[in-house]
């Protein structure tokens, strides 16, 4: 590293590195300078491993703060949603998520698609989960059909549902395409089967 600038809450901050340095620079404990562990930084961001393993290469340096500005725009909208009348939130909440599992398993073909979040709207918060063997593939093609979805090793998509904003018809329509990538199996096409970090 030829330089490391670290301003403090809400700058920027940076690493410098010449070009002629390898790209490993987790291998050399002499040069590798570790950013406060964070998500970022990691080996496998989105693999929830237990403790922080830093990344080898580059990204070992990303580190920093979220930008101000974009945390005023966030503000804003918590102040809309604390509008909301809780009760009636969450309500609808559950009731995206009944649809949406019964929409799924009324319509979905495939023997190997599994419901694996709790049954009981109660005990499932507003996300819900299938097993597939397939599933981080579903999802890039869910995502390729504007439904944005999650993976989840090993094999878990996961759908979250924000009740503010999502309309039964938008949760019938994803229900819809989710059936629809594992009928065709649109999900087996090169470009769903690379992964990626953010997944």
């Amino acid at each position: 590293l030829e330089e490391i600038h670290r301003g403090g809450i809400g700058d920027d901050d940076f690493a410098r590195v010449r070009a002629d340095q390898p790209g490993d620079l987790g291998a050399d404990p002499q040069r590798r300078v570790d950013p406060p562990g964070g998500v970022p930084a990691a080996h496998q961001p989105f693999a929830f491993e237990d403790g922080y393993r830093p990344a080898t290469d580059i990204r070992a340096q990303i580190t920093g703060t979220p930008p101000i500005l974009g945390l005023a725009a966030l503000e804003a909208g918590v102040d809309l949603q604390l509008e909301a009348d809780p009760r009636a939130v969450e309500a609808k909440g559950r009731t995206l998520t009944d649809l949406f599992i019964a929409e799924v398993e009324a319509r979905a073909t495939d023997a190997e698609l599994a419901l694996v979040s709790p049954r009981d709207a109660s005990a499932r918060g507003l996300h819900v989960s299938f097993s597939h063997p397939q599933g981080y593939a579903v999802v890039q093609a869910m995502i390729a059909r504007a439904v944005v979805g999650d993976f989840r090793a090993p094999d878990i998509a996961r759908f979250g549902f924000s009740p503010l904003f999502l309309s039964y018809v938008e949760v019938w329509q994803a229900a819809q395409i989710l059936c629809e990538v594992l009928a065709t199996h649109a999900w087996d096409r090169p470009e769903f089967q690379t992964r990626t970090a953010v997944t």
